[in-house]
């Protein structure tokens, strides 16, 4: 399926900005064991008082910043940026519990990514790629906004979020004494995702209202036409965790969120090209590729068996985990000429997890229900769906690749859409398009959300979905083959 634009929210265009959204309906439980050793005697910038506040973190994001990231060092920078993650969710339930003055907050936040920064910078100076004035994005700022979460049904009471902070260098972030610590261990949410943290009333549309907004271009002479479906079952295996190797290599919950796999049997954070490569797969013809994406959940007060765990209730994801009715990978070819193979080993990844806190540049993600394929809400609203109708995640992932990379620093510049008329910027050849669409039986009546960073409200902007291309040349060419010969191809079983 194709889009003829992309949606983009009006809202919250910030690049390279992120706003943790602060709600009022819940007191936390445990955010005092790091917070309160602190801030017991605050030394708040604007004097104010303790309570709940609804509003916003907006602080710059790192990442974006980096544009040469060696890959001695990338599992390293990885693990402070995961931090910095972990630093803003924490800051976002100390605001939310009402029991820290915000200027103490925004304080704590500051000096923590001043330090998280400054082992960023030592990181990539160890390699000779130290950059220029990452220090000045350490401090962040207080925006108010309004917001009317979604009801929930029958909500459970917040997870306990834990404040463990052990990671690397086995201590806290900081002890009672003031002294810094090394690891982000634990995570900081609490079971959120149905105690006020998202999502709002807004993000729902009935997808009857909207108008077909679906066309499908016409093909090029020269275009490659041909199709090559995998089948790589639905996860039976109960292959599920809250970890990005992508993103976060080497973190345990570099995620923040829970992630539902099919494809390689292997994929946690620390995987490595060589243990994918030698992993088991559920895709019939043998393919070792990695497909994953965040959970959907149905917000119906029932817990499911990350209740009380990093990714899931610790980080404001509850609910009843829906699994998928169908998922259908497919690769399509080029409308202006043929297509060449993918490296072994290219990442992409889809859409963007922050993006209600970092602008829309990025979001990518297509809702729409079966029935009403001709008519999909781009990136930004869940949709309603009819009885008898199910809701669909449409991900149609970069078809471009600059020639020489696997990766790259942001893990987005080394590939890139198509333009309009269907050709790749210049530097860049076409390679097979992946499209990711997935079937949910949502119960009737019982709102629903993606799994995300807490301070994301569960947006439907932030979904997204990722892909590690392990495919063997022999597999690859026989998709490339099929594509740009104009068949119509499904693996085989092997």
């Amino acid at each position: 399926m194709r889009h003829q634009t992309r949606s983009r929210s009006r809202r919250h265009t910030r690049p390279r900005m992120r706003m943790a959204v602060l709600g009022t309906a819940l007191v936390m439980v445990g955010t005092g064991t790091v917070f309160a050793t602190q801030y017991a005697v605050g030394h708040s910038r604007g004097g104010d008082r303790p309570g709940a506040e609804t509003g916003t973190i907006v602080c710059p994001e790192v990442g974006d910043e980096l544009e040469n990231v060696p890959r001695s060092v990338s599992r390293r920078v990885g693990w402070q940026l995961s931090r910095l993650d972990t630093q803003v969710a924490v800051a976002y339930w100390a605001l939310r519990s009402g029991r820290f003055r915000t200027g103490d907050v925004l304080n704590w936040l500051e000096r923590k990514r001043t330090s998280t920064i400054s082992r960023i910078s030592t990181s990539l100076a160890s390699v000779g790629a130290r950059p220029e004035g990452l220090e000045a994005l350490a401090a962040c700022e207080f925006e108010p906004v309004e917001e009317e979460p979604v009801d929930p049904v029958d909500p459970v009471d917040p997870a306990d979020p834990g404040e463990g902070d052990g990671g690397d260098g086995g201590g806290g972030e900081e002890n009672a004494a003031g002294g810094e610590g090394e690891g982000d261990g634990g995570g900081e949410g609490d079971g959120g995702g149905e105690g006020g943290n998202g999502p709002a009333e807004e993000d729902f549309v009935d997808i009857t209202t909207v108008e077909p907004n679906v066309v499908e271009p016409r093909p090029g002479e020269n275009a490659s036409t041909g199709s090559f479906s995998l089948d790589c079952g639905l996860n039976e295996e109960g292959h599920f965790n809250s970890d990005n190797v992508i993103v976060a290599p080497g973190v345990d919950n570099g995620a923040h969120h829970l992630h539902d796999y099919v494809g390689n049997l292997s994929t946690n954070g620390f995987s490595t090209d060589e243990s994918l490569a030698a992993a088991d797969t559920t895709c019939v013809n043998g393919d070792q590729s990695t497909h994953y994406w965040p959970v959907l959940r149905a917000l119906d007060g029932q817990d499911a068996f990350d209740s009380q765990l990093p990714g899931g209730g610790q980080d404001g994801n509850v609910g009843t985990i829906l699994r998928p009715e169908s998922v259908s990978l497919t690769f399509r070819g080029s409308p202006v000429g043929d297509v060449v193979g993918m490296p072994r080993f290219l990442r992409i990844i889809t859409g963007d997890a922050k993006a209600f806190t970092n602008g829309t540049a990025n979001a990518n993600a297509g809702w729409s229900c079966t029935g009403f394929e001709d008519r999909v809400v781009l990136t930004d609203m869940y949709p309603l769906c009819p009885d008898g109708s199910n809701v669909l995640r449409i991900f149609d992932f970069q078809s471009c690749w600059d020639g020489q990379n696997a990766d790259s620093a942001n893990h987005r510049d080394h590939v890139a859409f198509a333009r309009e008329d269907g050709s790749c910027p210049d530097g860049f050849v076409a390679i097979p398009q992946l499209v990711h669409v997935f079937e949910y039986d949502v119960p009737d009546g019982i709102p629903y959300a993606v799994d995300g960073f807490p301070e994301q409200l569960h947006k439907p902007v932030t979904d997204h979905s990722d892909f590690i291309n392990v495919m063997t040349e022999d597999l690859m060419r026989e998709v490339v083959d099929c594509i740009n010969t104009g068949r119509q191809c499904a693996a085989q079983p092997r």
